[in-house]
């Protein structure tokens, strides 16, 4: 193939690295002895329909295996790129082949609940997946949104405190997204109508929630614990029949309400922001406002209105690190994950779909290496913490592929000047 643009040898080469990779894995982990003989991988979580109960298989030959079903995908990565076809599917093939590789060697001699380590990996992401939709939201009108982080703190601290003052869950869920909004708000204030640098701003208002927080957790929450900071948690709802579903079931069915908003928050987003006139004239003001502005849109109000929604949609978020999980707040709970989301956006190329699929990565990768902690593997478990991060390096540094953020994103919009 000649004359291959940029993005096509970036592409090129994620191909070489998946094949090279894979090939890796297949040799290494056939020569590199296990701790024991076998795997088992455990599929029944509850009283779902049983397809299968557990699976033990050799571990070096689970490896391999696995390593092999890689090397297919590279293969036909190669073969799509020949053909100028999108290779997302087959790179995801390689990738859950690696994956799965690299467990069944570490996992040697144990027992891995493979659907509870899935079912976990999706809950770890909920956070992750409604920061990410946030981001989606505000960077596709132009908006650089660093402050996920504090919308998701104050999401966090607003759903805690009023589901401890009222005693329900329902409260606390409904108040949520006004915390989330109220500094999305100052975000869209700041950065639109003052023109300040967003990236700073987003930085501000980051300290300035985990401040505010930190003060009224020292002065107020834990002084008065038991009324300000003990609310209730959601449980999880079982959808009829289909949390029967084998393996299926248990992960996506048997949720609490926040992944059930979820997964619609998630196809509402995706489906109005490529299929109806708003979502055309937000991906208008993201990459050309002169040219919206000239048909008529209002640039700045529409942005505003979109990083409003998007401080919602992660202060809704931020919900599920108290009512949805543990019920009180605590200092700093987010514990970074709203950069983490951030990252996710990027990785996943500033779509919808695509930042669910990084984010379902970092979450699993999150519970693996809890599961392998607990199992006790040869490989320790801040290992499997790197492994995301530098995946998520990778693919922004555009070696495996052309990353690029809206064309206006960061560039604030005074009318009659430029973008």
């Amino acid at each position: 193939m000649k004359n291959l643009s940029a993005a096509e040898l970036r592409r090129r080469r994620g191909v070489y690295t998946m094949a090279i990779l894979s090939l890796l894995a297949f040799i290494g982990f056939g020569l590199i002895p296990a701790s024991g003989r076998n795997v088992t991988y455990g599929f029944i979580l509850d009283k779902e329909w049983i397809l299968i109960h557990q699976w033990v298989i050799g571990a070096k030959s689970a490896s391999q295996l696995f390593a092999g079903i890689a090397m297919l995908g590279s293969i036909v990565a190669y073969m799509q790129f020949r053909a100028r076809k999108t290779i997302r599917v087959a790179s995801a093939i390689t990738s859950a082949g690696l994956l799965m590789s690299f467990l069944s060697w570490a996992a040697a001699g144990k027992f891995i609940p493979f659907t509870g380590l899935l079912q976990g990996g999706l809950l770890l992401s909920v956070p992750l997946i409604f920061g990410s939709m946030a981001g989606v939201m505000s960077e596709r009108s132009g908006v650089v949104n660093i402050a996920i982080e504090g919308e998701l703190l104050a999401g966090a601290f607003a759903s805690g405190v009023i589901a401890s003052l009222t005693h329900s869950t329902t409260w606390g869920l409904l108040i949520a997204p006004f915390a989330g909004a109220m500094i999305s708000f100052l975000l869209a204030l700041f950065a639109i109508k003052y023109s300040i640098d967003q990236i700073i701003l987003g930085f501000v208002l980051n300290v300035l929630v985990y401040g505010l927080t930190d003060f009224l957790y020292k002065r107020l929450l834990i002084p008065y614990q038991s009324t300000w900071n003990s609310g209730p948690t959601l449980q999880p709802l079982k959808i009829p029949v289909l949390w029967k579903v084998p393996i299926l079931g248990p992960i996506f069915f048997d949720q609490t309400i926040i992944v059930y908003i979820m997964y619609l928050a998630v196809i509402f987003i995706h489906l109005s922001l490529f299929k109806t006139k708003w979502g055309l004239r937000t991906r208008a003001v993201g990459e050309h406002p002169t040219a919206a502005d000239s048909v008529g849109i209002n640039v700045n109000r529409l942005r505003f209105k979109n990083v409003i929604i998007a401080g919602m949609i992660a202060g809704f978020g931020g919900a599920y690190f108290t009512v949805g999980a543990v019920g009180s707040f605590g200092k700093e709970m987010t514990a970074g994950e709203g950069f983490i989301a951030l990252a996710a956006m990027i990785f996943g190329r500033w779509s919808p779909w695509g930042a669910v699929g990084a984010s379902l990565l970092f979450g699993f990768a999150d519970n693996l290496q809890g599961v392998l902690s607990i199992t006790g593997t040869p490989i320790p478990s801040q290992f499997m913490l790197m492994a995301p991060y530098i995946a998520t390096i990778i693919a922004v540094s555009g070696f495996v592929g052309r990353v690029r953020a809206p064309a206006a994103d960061g560039a604030p919009y005074k009318r009659g000047g430029n973008a």
